[in-house]
């Protein structure tokens, strides 16, 4: 399944997407949004894996949006103006559509994204969190940290969360996934690791103490990194 959103400002045209997406059952709708504000809100609460993105709207356009955006999802932007069209590739953007979109030529655009992902599904896990399972990919997790009967669940977009999970029952669902337990309250994505001493580890800018106790992993793990040049 596809998260998915649409951004425009023009009703009509947000229909028909709408009414495109409504076709193909690997396609989820997950928000709307008429400006590149309502957007930016929207991709801060919920996993998205495509944006199909109006350029011409007011206040902030869709390229200069998604200029701005640090972790940018994949892109279809569409437009009833072809003058954009370079740019828009040159952000690396799946497809440039012009408005009115038939279904057919809508088709074929998301047809690839739907090609790639089943060659590449990413690993995600599902955590309770407000009486509701989310799904989370492994590569937007930064770490996971005991609190209380809790844990508080840090991404990379630093949104951050509360699950009732264990971090044990954590730690055999993520082992060898790349995630490593430096500390009885701490799970952390080796992807993330920026900095470490013998004692501590700074992960997307957040400084972890490395436990007593998880020495010998944290040591395993260092001499991994090392023997493979990853920092």
């Amino acid at each position: 399944m596809i998260n998915c959103i649409i951004v425009d400002d023009e009703p009509l045209a947000m229909s028909l997407l709408e009414n495109h997406i409504s076709k193909i059952d690997d396609l989820k709708l997950v928000g709307k949004a008429q400006n590149a504000m309502q957007a930016y809100k929207t991709l801060q609460n919920q996993t998205v894996d495509l944006m199909f993105l109006d350029i011409q709207m007011p206040h902030l356009n869709g390229i200069d949006f998604l200029k701005s955006l640090p972790q940018k999802p994949r892109t279809i932007f569409t437009t009833a103006y072809r003058d954009f069209a370079i740019e828009g590739f040159e952000l690396e953007a799946v497809d440039y559509l012009l408005k009115p979109i038939t279904f057919e030529r809508f088709f074929k655009s998301v047809e690839r994204i739907l090609r790639t992902t089943a060659d590449h599904t990413e690993d995600f896990i599902l955590i309770k969190t407000e009486g509701m399972h989310r799904k989370l990919t492994l590569s937007e997790i930064v770490y996971f940290e005991s609190q209380g009967n809790g844990i508080k669940v840090v991404l990379v977009t630093n949104e951050s969360f509360i699950s009732k999970s264990k971090i044990t029952d954590l730690e055999q669902t993520l082992s060898g996934k790349g995630f490593v337990r430096i500390h009885r309250s701490f799970i952390i994505n080796s992807s993330f690791v920026t900095a470490f001493s013998n004692n501590e580890i700074v992960v997307n800018n957040h400084k972890i103490a490395v436990g007593r106790s998880y020495k010998q992993e944290f040591e395993t793990f260092i001499s991994s990194v090392s023997r493979n040049k990853l920092l």
